[in-house]
């Protein structure tokens, strides 16, 4: 895994492409305006206790709303110290990192992460499964269009502590499918499958009491 906040590659053409990235602003101490200011990583953590099934809801009234998967607007309470992140292309350590490289790699006026289902995973224990359909632009050079496909996010949380310390997405599409798709446009639904479909609006659940949406901390902003 990454160590230190860095990004490590799990395959070359990933690596390569992210050379093409712009620096992000933040904690680097960039000239640019941080676009995740508003966050405080250090916010206390979500306490234990909360069952799965009300974290699943949680979970999902906020990605309803902040889309973070694309955004890099998380909410820290529910993430450990010790979180690590992993996707077919790339690893990385801590949730400041995670939120940081999403927010920089996603083209943010056109990108999104439409938010199908969050529920337990029936089948790996303390693990949530959230279903959510990518759209969008990468900031890779002048800009590459992301053909709509569906990801599968997988957060395993602590039993000890109930917070969030590994992340997985796996995706409905191969690699070079995705790769093929963005650059080259027109083979798309002839040599490569067709964008996913679109995804019906929904409206968030309501969250019982003494849900994680009643546990958000004052500073959260959104």
């Amino acid at each position: 895994m990454a160590k230190g906040g860095e990004e490590t590659y799990q395959n070359k053409v990933a690596e390569v492409l992210s050379n093409f990235l712009p620096n992000g602003g933040g904690s680097n101490g960039g000239k640019e305006e941080d676009p995740l200011a508003s966050i405080d990583f250090d916010a206390p953590k979500l306490q234990p206790g909360l069952s799965l099934e009300a974290l699943a809801d949680g979970l999902d009234n906020d990605l309803l709303d902040l889309e973070w998967f694309v955004t890099g607007k998380v909410n820290p309470i529910y993430f450990a110290d010790s979180f690590q992140f992993r996707d077919p292309d790339v690893s990385v350590d801590g949730i400041e990192e995670y939120a940081r490289g999403v927010n920089k790699l996603f083209d943010q006026e056109v990108s999104r992460a439409e938010i199908i289902s969050t529920v337990v995973n029936t089948t790996v224990p303390n693990t949530l499964t959230c279903t959510w359909r990518l759209s969008g632009a990468v900031k890779i050079g002048p800009g590459v269009t992301i053909k709509p496909y569906v990801v599968y996010t997988d957060f395993t949380v602590d039993p000890a502590t109930g917070l969030i310390v590994f992340q997985e997405d796996r995706f409905s599409i191969p690699g070079w499918d995705i790769l093929l798709s963005a650059f080259f446009p027109f083979l798309i639904g002839k040599l490569t499958s067709p964008p996913a479909p679109e995804v019906p609006p929904r409206v968030p659940k309501d969250v019982a009491q003494g849900s994680v949406q009643e546990d958000k901390p004052s500073w959260w902003p959104f």
